[in-house]
């Protein structure tokens, strides 16, 4: 075989497998980070949310840490941007989570967290005529509007049957939820805006710092700190720092080396269901057909917003 004819085999290899990597990734994104819910589900009976997203930060900080030492990650040098990384990190990863943790730890199902957690596309969309002079077209406003409406069918069948006291406690986790949701979507404009270029190890790195010295002072202000240590709380960890916090976040990072950002932008609509279907399985959550309609309605919203 001639030099030249192995190199095209080469070549020809390199893209099947870069081929087979964008047609599977998005996928493996998408049921990796739909089990962020049901985590939050389990670890609720042994420890405070907010003591254990500290935890996992830190675990995700010295794991990513290692990573950008490890394959010599180029840092950034100017502290303003050290300063976005570290506060696009306390949007992203402490405020979201922590408001979708305390949301499940409050009551609020594991599905309906997760959709109110996914309709982050919708409110960028939203905003981003104003914040950041983008055009929303006819298609896109008409998946706002779809969006948003199934999000309502979703949250009535809960709320129209509580009383008084309960709907207020209801009310309460959905407002915490959708907090941490206007929270990521600001920090997606954030990072949008300046975090746009920079070496994505380090940056995430950053934004672990970031979001751990926002989430442990949080954790020792407002809570006991309780963390009770059994084997369902060890994998429970493990599996939010080496399967969310990096695995999940570097098939996000390799999709966008890949040019797939679109493409893992567009299934996040598929996140719901998937984490309604976990939470089905594991937990006995079940959802009336108005909500399961509702759903799709969100789903369909979400795909034309975006």
């Amino acid at each position: 075989m001639s030099a030249r004819a192995a190199s095209r085999g080469a070549s020809q290899g390199a893209s099947g497998r870069a081929a087979a990597f964008d047609a599977a990734a998005p996928w493996a994104f998408v049921l990796l980070w739909s089990t962020g819910w049901i985590v939050a589900r389990y670890s609720a009976a042994y420890a405070d949310p907010l003591t254990f997203l500290a935890v996992r930060f830190a675990g995700a900080l010295a794991a990513m840490g290692a990573i950008a030492l490890a394959t010599r990650a180029a840092w950034p040098r100017r502290p303003a941007a050290i300063g976005h990384a570290l506060l696009s990190g306390a949007l992203i990863h402490a405020t979201y989570l922590g408001g979708v943790w305390t949301a499940v730890r409050h009551g609020l199902p594991a599905s309906i967290s997760a959709l109110l957690a996914a309709t982050q596309p919708l409110a960028t969309a939203a905003l981003a005529p104003r914040l950041l002079g983008e055009r929303m077209g006819g298609r896109a406003k008409a998946g706002v509007a779809l969006g948003f409406a199934g999000l309502l069918a979703v949250l009535w069948p809960q709320l129209s049957r509580l009383g008084a006291g309960e709907l207020r406690g209801a009310l309460g986790a959905v407002a915490i939820n959708l907090a941490g949701m206007a929270a990521v979507t600001a920090g997606a404009f954030h990072q949008k805006r300046y975090l746009a270029s920079g070496d994505l190890r380090a940056i995430a790195t950053l934004q672990y710092v970031g979001a751990l010295a926002v989430m442990a002072p949080a954790a020792a202000l407002l809570e006991p700190m309780r963390i009770e240590w059994n084997a369902t709380m060890v994998a429970v960890l493990a599996w939010s720092v080496l399967a969310l916090s990096v695995g999940a976040i570097a098939l996000m990072l390799l999709l966008i080396r890949h040019g797939a950002v679109t493409r893992q932008a567009q299934l996040i609509f598929l996140v719901p269901p998937t984490a309604a279907l976990q939470a089905w399985l594991l937990f006995g959550e079940r959802l009336t057909p108005l909500q399961v309609a509702g759903m799709a309605a969100t789903a369909g919203g979400v795909a034309l917003a975006t």
